[in-house]
């Protein structure tokens, strides 16, 4: 707990106090104490609105309320100089900030660590996300998609959760079959034989690429060999070449996976069918014109829902069940899929199958991810000016950068549709959050190096009494609000809520930076205790950009 989280707690405490103090209520009548943090600091650096949740208890106008709660607080407690009384009864506290410069020696201590909690207590966590048919590029929902999908990770992890990162390698559908049927016409082709590629087949130029290196290394070899073989190197060669490519997009973009998670090893191991028997077991299956069904409608969805279709081949669902059922057989506790837009017919169903296997349906959360629009010099941008086709993560990677692309994609809540300026994403303006967030910590770098010249060091003896200015505790009290940050942005599964928090501490930054000299020569102390605050203010902004996996360089 940080020394703001430990102010904040004994003044909650006091508020309670006071409240049984004053005879307003017992101990177990009191409500919740609610500490807000005022939008002006004029009125203080926390409320309560403690006084009108006591109106119906305590039988009395909330004013009055708080007049006698204030009668009854001890202002020796909870640092508080000042308490007022505004409007219908809130109270407003004013604090005596000076314990803020607590904050710096732990910042500077913790490190890399700053920032995280125990919150989750170590709870067994699973984050499938991207999930792209391996079958050609990935594009800007898949893009999106690994952003929020690895920032969560990265949040919850940060927060104290035992956290997996998981892709689910779609390899057993009919995709894969004309992901091998593409390859094998190719693969004809490049010998100089006819061959017509398949009606729904995949005609990227990395297919005929895929084709004319396995001429160069084999040759004509699987010619020869009947269709049926024939198409299985051709499936398992395609499938290893096209997940290579998406690996390696994904790692330049930052986001690496515990687990590939092959869903054809569900048909192999036996999955599918230990879980259609556990929903036989449980009774919520039956047979109707030849076709096995899953009671979905008894667990909210809007209609029961096949699983053995009467060809005896398995629906879309089936194998899903399975691997969501084999997700918790390895112990996760909450499960959270990234899912694209088109998915999100598909969410009832998914929950009734969690529900069904016995668990609570809320252990599975999804996070949908909305459509990506990209604009240029005003225009929407609909085609690759490289390729003439649909705008790739790697073609975006390319023009805008990572950085830009991570922050941009975690900035808003992910069930929004976003709007991309790429214009925007790579000016060098404080119109653009990323660039004015980097440049934040690359000028905290500038005075750092530049106290490092004149000898100043963290670990020396620095009077941090010389921190008192409203310009430094306003940036004290954005570092301590890290953690809390960290919290709310994992709790509630929102991105842009650490991208809002790194904006704010970037702004506390420049604001103090404008209206403060940090290293005066003519103020030796006080440049020491600022040069302490920097390397704290350094230390949050790095931790704070690798939680949503932008770069913090030291010059720009």
């Amino acid at each position: 707990m940080t020394i703001v989280e430990q102010v904040k707690e004994l003044l909650r405490q006091e508020i309670a106090d006071s409240v049984v103090k004053a005879g307003l209520a017992s101990k177990e009548e009191l409500p919740e104490v609610i500490l807000e943090l005022p939008k002006n600091k004029d009125h203080g650096d926390y409320a309560t609105n403690m006084a009108m949740q006591l109106a119906r208890i305590a039988k009395k106008a909330p004013r009055q309320i708080a007049e006698e709660m204030v009668a009854s607080f001890d202002q020796t407690k909870a640092s508080i100089e000042k308490i007022e009384i505004a409007g219908p009864g809130f109270i407003n506290f004013y604090l005596d900030n000076q314990y803020l410069t607590k904050l710096i020696p732990a910042i500077v201590e913790a490190g890399e660590e700053y920032g995280s909690t125990n919150t989750g207590n170590n709870k067994k966590v699973q984050i499938e996300f991207v999930s792209a048919n391996p079958t050609g590029s990935l594009h800007l929902g898949h893009a999106r998609g690994a952003a929020v999908g690895d920032t969560l990770c990265n949040l919850l992890d940060k927060a104290g959760y035992d956290v997996s990162r998981e892709y689910y390698i779609n390899d057993a559908g009919n995709q894969i079959h004309n992901l091998a049927l593409s390859l094998e016409a190719r693969y004809l082709e490049a010998l100089g034989k006819e061959a017509s590629m398949p009606e729904d087949g995949y005609f990227g130029k990395d297919i005929i690429g895929f084709a004319k290196e396995i001429v160069e290394q084999d040759g004509d070899k699987y010619v020869g060999y009947n269709q049926e073989e024939r198409l299985q190197f051709f499936r398992e060669f395609g499938l290893k070449k096209e997940l290579e490519k998406i690996q390696s997009d994904l790692a330049e973009f930052r986001v690496n996976f515990d687990e590939y998670y092959s869903e054809t090893s569900l048909y192999t191991s036996g999955k599918i069918d230990r879980a259609l028997d556990m929903l036989r077991e449980k009774g919520v299956t039956y047979e109707m014109d030849g076709a096995t069904w899953f009671r979905t409608t008894e667990f909210g969805d809007d209609k029961d829902r096949v699983l053995i279709k009467n060809d005896g081949t398995y629906t879309y669902l089936t194998p899903d069940i399975a691997y969501h059922f084999d997700k918790f057989q390895r112990g996760f506790e909450t499960l959270i899929n990234v899912w694209g837009a088109d998915h999100h017919g598909y969410i009832p169903r998914m929950k009734a199958a969690v529900e069904a296997m016995g668990y609570d349906r809320d252990q599975l959360e999804i996070q949908i991810i909305q459509l990506v629009s990209l604009f240029q010099n005003g225009e929407r941008v609909k085609m690759s000016k490289r390729t003439g086709k649909a705008v790739t993560l790697r073609d975006l990677m390319d023009e805008v950068g990572v950085d830009a692309m991570r922050y941009f994609f975690a900035m808003r809540s992910s069930d929004s549709h976003l709007d991309f300026d790429m214009d925007l994403a790579v000016s060098r303006s404080n119109e653009n959050p990323v660039y004015y967030i980097q440049y934040a910590h690359a000028r905290v770098c500038s005075m750092l190096r530049q106290g490092e010249e004149k000898g100043y060091t963290v670990d020396g003896d620095v009077d941090l009494s010389y921190i008192k200015s409203e310009k430094e505790y306003d940036l004290l009290k954005k570092l301590g609000e890290f953690p809390e940050a960290v919290d709310d942005a994992a709790l509630t599964l929102s991105t842009h809520r650490m991208t809002n928090y790194l904006f704010e501490l970037a702004s506390a930054l420049h604001s103090f930076y404008n209206a403060e000299r940090v290293l005066d020569d003519e103020q030796p102390e006080q440049s020491k205790a600022r040069y302490v605050l920097m390397k704290a203010v350094q230390q949050t902004l790095e931790n704070g950009t690798k939680l949503i996996g932008v770069s913090a360089p030291e010059k720009m």
